[in-house]
């Protein structure tokens, strides 16, 4: 079965296409990458299997542009895969907000639409663009079936004294505030990845998954279940990510509310999209861009970059704690694959858990899956390539297939 899997983030948008015969055995035809959708200049990589690597760089102002250079890119003369569109057999996407409507993945219909729809307000920056992916394909492809895949379901195994807030208990009960957590099929694949790299025991195991990127979270894998979460109703929450505040007093929310004469939709945008990164820095919500400002002497920059290292370390030190122990930290997600300098800043304090980093084994590390760990560290370290598009490609393969 010919499978697309189209996985569209806050501001990138990554894309596989693979032949799959069952859960591991399958073949990657091609894979890629659009990146910086919104901003004055984006990027399209595409990388066809057994073929050299395109890169093209041009504007790419929304994900329904960035999804029409993949489709032409799969299917052109000398870059493509497919000889037509017609050998997409089915078409999985990732969804960032399942809410308590989708506790497990399924087939895309009207209903499932219109329900995904009715979180967008839970996920502002991502189900939208999700949907858009959804929309875009329904279009060009109408007789593929689709499938949705949710970040909120590895989550579900949270207890409830770790995913519940300390409001009035109605609110749960009639509204579902509560934290549902996202990034779900990174966290568990990398969990998994990481046993079967360090010949552990799944079952038998305490590990901090750090994916970040544009948005990022951390969570507590216990035994190969998520046990907590940094982003919690929204994907607002937790760490600070690109344009998202992350943890914030909400006495400050209402306190901003009121002094700055904004509605709801004023303050969702302001915590949403001008926050984060770009907020802090006023520079941009894209890391490099931040790297390169600090590099050149801008004090904000520097300070950004040091509020997203300061709570990502909060974070792995407080999930030790929950789970009565660390084994493992993994780094995931476009700056925790890329980025050399973050993942050694985040490190700079955890010896006292056991972590000895070695700095010589992390420097120019990139997309490759490495120990970044001395020998006799109680606790590793690995950078790992994260491969959500295999899970969500797994679960589309199976669900049509019923």
């Amino acid at each position: 079965m010919i499978v697309l899997v189209i996985n569209c983030g806050s501001s990138s948008l990554k894309y596989q296409v693979l032949d799959m015969r069952s859960d591991n055995d399958y073949s990657l035809l091609a894979k890629g990458l659009v990146e910086r959708i919104g901003l004055e200049m984006g990027e399209v990589t595409h990388r066809p299997s057994g073929k050299d690597k395109l890169v093209i760089s041009k504007p790419v102002p929304d994900h329904t542009e960035g999804i029409k250079s993949v489709l032409g890119l799969l299917t052109d003369p000398g870059h493509g895969v497919l000889k037509s569109l017609d050998q997409i057999e089915a078409v999985g996407h990732r969804v960032a907000h399942g809410g308590e409507l989708f506790p497990e993945s399924c087939v895309v219909d009207d209903k499932v639409m219109e329900g995904i729809r009715s979180l967008c307000e839970l996920a502002p920056l991502h189900n939208p663009a999700n949907l858009l992916g959804i929309e875009a394909v329904k279009k060009l492809l109408p007789q593929v079936p689709q499938v949705a895949v949710f970040d909120t379901s590895f989550h579900q195994t949270m207890p409830d004294y770790a995913y519940m807030y300390a409001i009035p208990y109605e609110c749960y009960e009639k509204l579902h505030v509560r934290r549902y957590g996202f990034h779900g099929t990174s966290h568990k694949f990398v969990a998994h990845r990481a046993c079967e790299f360090l010949g552990m025991d799944i079952n038998d195991s305490r590990i901090v998954t750090c994916h970040l990127g544009n948005g990022g979270s951390v969570t507590a894998v216990l035994n190969g279940k998520s046990v907590d979460t940094s982003m919690g109703f929204t994907p607002v929450e937790g760490v600070v990510m690109g344009t998202r505040c992350g943890n914030i007093d909400a006495g400050a929310v209402t306190y901003l509310q009121d002094k700055l004469g904004l509605d709801v939709d004023g303050i969702t945008k302001l915590l949403n999209k001008k926050s984060g990164f770009l907020g802090v820095s006023g520079v941009s919500s894209d890391c490099r861009d931040i790297v390169s400002a600090y590099e050149n002497g801008n004090y904000r920059a520097g300070l950004s970059l040091n509020m997203f290292y300061h709570s990502v370390r909060k974070y792995i030190g407080a999930y030790s704690a929950v789970m009565g122990g660390l084994d493992v930290i993994v780094f995931t997600g476009g700056i925790g694959e890329n980025d050399c300098e973050a993942r050694k800043e985040i490190c700079s304090t955890l010896g006292f858990l056991g972590v000895d980093f070695d700095e010589a084994a992390n420097k120019g590390v990139r997309g490759e899956d490495k120990l970044l760990t001395k020998a006799g560290s109680r606790v590793k370290v690995l950078t790992l390539s994260t491969n959500e598009e295999l899970v969500i490609a797994r679960d589309t393969m199976n669900l049509t297939r019923k």
